[in-house]
């Protein structure tokens, strides 16, 4: 008696691509969509003139660059000036400041950021909650310089910070903040968090709202108080939020700041307040030793590095299976 076997054939494969346009279909496709693609072309065109085309201007770097001779006519110097920027040690100091600062930016906007969102979250008086949120964002708008001028006032000697330390029987005499390295990154931080908590919690509470009601509800059915809420269901659900913004935000560290830096130092916090663009302010703009090349490889270390950051951290998130740009 022969045995027969019977073998189940594997579906074929359906092709799922999608075909190409012909040039018909091209043509009437365009004149659907020509006003959407004319205003992309405008954006297309913004980002080349504006973001791409300077980026010639980055051969000074490699050249001991004057402005009489151009591009042409400069001299190449080929790694030398980079050579000079790590050999520099104020240079080395303004890397550790502006990293130091970011980070510090960075971790501490994040988590407060998260935090205000949830507490916002948490209010169950709808008018309560929207003049909280309208109060907190509105530093964002506010320039720098308007900041720094509130933060220095706040802070000098008949400031209303030193008034109540005073009162207080804190300190005896007023406290020099303004003066001290030791405070200079934090009132950097402070300043930035009072700036901008309210305006980076937006994205949060878009995000908290996107969650799934019946989970809260499935929650309280098992006995889950508020906290628990918080923790089992409120920030995995915005997890894929968080980490999106921190992997951009990460790219960003190096960009500690500028002007709130630049407005309050002065010469007795100068070895902590100098940043990475303060240093190439000094060396490519200052009219005592104008040097263009080596603030432009300044430039380019500052954004190798912070692709770097992006590139590095998009990698370790592909790999442990979290969200990732790309």
């Amino acid at each position: 008696m022969e045995n027969t076997t019977t073998t189940s054939k594997a579906p074929a494969k359906q092709d799922v691509t999608k075909p190409r346009l012909t040039a018909e279909e091209f043509k009437k496709e365009f004149k659907r969509q020509w006003i959407l693609i004319a205003i992309g072309a405008v954006y297309v065109v913004y980002g080349l003139i504006f973001n791409y085309l300077p980026l010639l201007g980055w051969i000074m770097a490699f050249q001991d660059y004057k402005y009489a001779k151009g591009f042409t006519g400069s001299e190449w110097v080929g790694l030398g000036k980079f050579q000079f920027l790590f050999s520099d040690n104020t240079f080395l100091m303004v890397i550790r400041n502006t990293f130091a600062m970011g980070v510090l930016n960075l971790v501490f906007s994040t988590v407060f950021a998260i935090g205000f969102a949830i507490l916002l979250n948490e209010v169950r008086h709808t008018w309560f909650k929207k003049t909280i949120q309208t109060i907190s964002y509105m530093p964002h708008f506010l320039s720098w310089i308007i900041v720094v001028a509130i933060v220095h006032d706040a802070l000098t000697s008949t400031g209303i910070i030193n008034e109540i330390l005073m009162n207080l029987k804190i300190v005896q005499k007023p406290y020099p903040f303004l003066q001290k390295e030791a405070w200079f990154w934090p009132i950097v931080t402070f300043s930035h968090l009072w700036k901008e908590t309210g305006w980076n919690a937006i994205i949060y509470l878009a995000a908290i709202t996107s969650i799934d009601p019946c989970l809260y509800e499935s929650a309280s059915i098992d006995g889950a108080g508020r906290f628990q809420k918080i923790w089992y269901v409120t920030i995995p659900g915005i997890r894929p939020t968080i980490m999106i913004l921190l992997l951009m935000n990460l790219g960003n560290v190096l960009n500690a700041g500028f002007e709130i830096q630049y407005l309050l130092g002065n010469d007795l916090v100068r070895d902590v307040s100098r940043t990475i663009d303060i240093y190439i302010l000094d060396w490519a703009l200052d009219g005592r030793n104008i040097d263009f090349s080596l603030g432009t490889a300044a430039g380019i270390f500052k954004t190798f590095v912070s692709m770097t950051f992006i590139l590095v951290s998009n990698y370790i998130a592909k790999k442990k299976g979290d969200e990732r740009l790309f």
